[in-house]
């Protein structure tokens, strides 16, 4: 038997698919939950505080993107949604409640493992750079401790978010391409995947305005790529 690891909570209103992911992440060694709604799973959620959701988008008493929405108010936890095949409005959807990434029925075993394994290792074990803090401006980013403030208020970033902000802030000045972003916080297998990295992006520069309320930390480059400002 595998070693029993982190807990996952699998939130599907279809018997046979929450069956099936069940068995695919109890087959990978961790503890798994249930729910077959949004309001149970926030029972569940808050009962448990599991490692990471799977959160199907379509069920009937609360919908995904509702759950993944007052999940978001209080945790940073990963969500991972399940979406309809090739449906990009549920995508984006999904990462603008603040998801992490996504999921396509009908599903394959080995991806939905795999994708569940790299969040949770981004979560744990994010890359460790090489200076301890960068500042710029109000913006303090303390590598060492994965704590983000601005003027001295904490900003709390889910894991896709912190992982995003300490590659920029570990190269303060470097333009990184959307595919370089892509493949080094999500994996070689998403590069293209222009859409997850524009919302985290830009839900990132939302959490970083400054008190002006000016998106002045992270510049975006049309056609070319994404940087951070110089550490002052």
């Amino acid at each position: 038997m595998p070693e029993i690891k982190e807990s996952v909570l699998v939130v599907d209103d279809d018997v046979r698919i929450l069956r099936m992911i069940h068995r695919i992440m109890e087959l990978e060694g961790y503890r798994v939950l249930t729910a077959s709604g949004g309001e149970e799973a926030l029972g569940v959620f808050n009962q448990e505080a599991p490692s990471l959701v799977l959160l199907d988008i379509m069920m009937p008493d609360m919908d995904g993107i509702t759950a993944c929405r007052l999940i978001r108010e209080f945790s940073q936890v990963p969500i991972i949604m399940v979406t309809a095949k090739d449906s990009s409005e549920e995508k984006v959807k999904g990462l603008d409640a603040g998801a992490d990434d996504y999921v396509t029925k009908p599903l394959s075993a080995e991806e939905l493992a795999a994708r569940v394994r790299a969040m949770l290792r981004r979560a744990k074990f994010p890359d460790e750079p090489s200076q301890p803090v960068f500042c710029s401006g109000d913006l303090v980013v303390d590598l060492a401790r994965h704590l983000v403030s601005i003027g001295g208020e904490e900003v709390h970033l889910t894991a896709t978010e912190y992982a995003l902000l300490s590659c920029l802030a570990g190269n303060p000045g470097r333009v990184f391409t959307s595919d370089q972003l892509l493949e080094k916080i999500w994996g070689e297998e998403y590069v293209g995947a222009n859409h997850i990295l524009q919302v985290n992006i830009a839900r990132l520069r939302e959490k970083l305005m400054d008190k002006n309320k000016n998106h002045r930390y992270i510049s975006t480059r049309p056609g070319i790529g994404y940087m951070i400002l110089k550490q002052t």
